[in-house]
Order: structure tokens, then sequence, then C-alpha cells
């Protein structure tokens, strides 16, 4: 393996998280504050308690997986697409460089970004309600999963668009809206049978109710059972992937 390259891949997409800290860390932070403060606000007042836990408090995984899964795949998605915007797509094909080398490259530097958000958010949550995590291994294990995974769906996103709108589409019609709908503010259980029945076809619903478990030990779904979703995904974006470099498909456009 060409270890100084993935390093030299790495180390650019890390660079460039730091040259654009507003953007990167301050933004999502910032906002994932007023989410909290205005649900936590609004709906709180309401509803004191889910499941013995403070509404405050149970919102926090929440809260980190919708930030966490929206810029996994804004990371790796920019990532990817803005070279093959500029032209030095070429310049990285013709490297002795594998395939698995780019992907681990791009995707490990997302993934990390996604991963230390994460945490500052969890460590922003500590400054307005108490936090205990029960399980932090699989706190830690649930937050590197999902990072990983919604980056090489990003990956796929980067190398899939063909202009600034299309990075954009899929993040904000369909990911955003399936985290709201997914548990982030409310546990299914509130909800009607019916409704209930629906909301288990929406996948977030499984990385959610696992990352919440790790924190209060309540869960919507089975544990078991959000570790098996979240890993089939991975599984299935890393098929993808592999038959994108296997085919070329769009990485010269």
């Amino acid at each position: 393996m060409n270890i100084e390259a993935v390093k030299a891949i790495y180390r650019f997409e890390m660079a460039r998280t730091w040259r654009t800290l507003l953007q990167s860390i301050v933004s999502p932070v910032v906002s994932t504050s007023l989410y909290f403060v205005v649900f936590g606000a609004a709906i709180g007042s309401r509803i004191t308690q889910v499941e013995g836990v403070s509404y405050g408090t149970f919102i926090v995984p929440g809260l980190v997986m919708l930030s966490v899964l929206t810029q996994s795949i804004t990371n790796a998605s920019f990532g990817i697409y803005f070279p093959k915007f500029i032209g030095t797509i070429y310049e990285i094909l013709s490297a002795p460089i594998s395939y698995f080398e780019i992907v681990l490259g791009y995707v490990g530097a997302a993934a990390t970004k996604s991963i230390i958000l994460g945490l500052i958010i969890l460590a922003t949550a500590g400054l307005f309600v108490p936090l205990h995590i029960h399980h932090p291994i699989w706190m830690l294990t649930f937050l590197v999963l999902t990072s990983v995974t919604f980056s090489l769906f990003g990956f796929i996103i980067g190398i899939w668009a063909d202009g600034f709108e299309k990075l954009q589409m899929i993040p904000l019609l369909i990911i955003t809206p399936l985290t709201f709908l997914g548990g982030s503010f409310y546990s299914i259980s509130m909800l009607p049978p019916g409704w209930q029945t629906v909301a288990l076809f929406n996948p977030v619903v499984y990385l959610i109710s696992g990352f919440r478990w790790s924190f209060y030990e309540i869960a919507d779904v089975g544990v078991s059972v959000s570790i098996g979703m979240t890993l089939g995904f991975l599984a299935i974006c890393m098929l993808i992937v592999w038959w994108i470099f296997r085919t070329g498909y769009r990485l010269k456009n």
C-alpha cells in the first residue's frame, strides 16, 4: 500500500478543513446549538420527559446524528467532486496509487472531520444539559460506523454529481428530511401504530436508535438490528464504490 499517497490526500483534505474552520466546524455547531435551544425550549416546556429522560437530554443523540450525517456527506462529496471540477482528478488517476488508497484518503478525512464535529457537539450539549453515556465504547462505535458509512455515501454522490446543485440535492431533499422523521426529536413509540410501521422503513431510525441506546439504554429498535442495518448500508456503499472504480463511471467527467 502507498501510505505516503494516502497521507497526502488525507492531509490535504484535513488542511482544507482548518482553512475553512468557520464553515466546517463553527457553523454546524452553532446551527445544532440553535436546534437544541429552540426545540429544547419550545417542545421541552410541553414534553418534560421521554421514557424517563428529560426532553432536552433525550434529543442530544439525534442532534449529533443530524450533524454527522449531513457533514459526512457534504465533506466527502465536495472532496472528490472538486478535483473533477477543476481537472486535477487526472493527476490522481495517473499517480501510482490504487483506487482503494484514493477512497481511503478521501473517505478517511471526511469521516475524521465528522467524528471531531460530533464530539464537539457532544461537548457543547454538555453545557446545556447533564449527559450520562452508559456505553461510551458503543457510542464511539456507532459514531465511527455512521461517519464512515455516510462519508462513503457522500463519495458516491460526489462522483455521480455533474454540478454543484446535485451535490446539495440529496443531503437537503432526502437525508435531512429522513433525519427529522427518523426520531431525532422524538421516540417513534409516540407515533400512532400505523406511522410507527411507516417509520421503520426509514433507515435513519436505526442509526439514531442505536446511538441513543448507547447514551440512555432506551431504543426504538433492537441494538443488534441497528448495528446490522448500519453494517448493511456500509457494505452496499462499498460495493457501489467498487463498481464505480471498476467501470470508471464519471471519474473523468
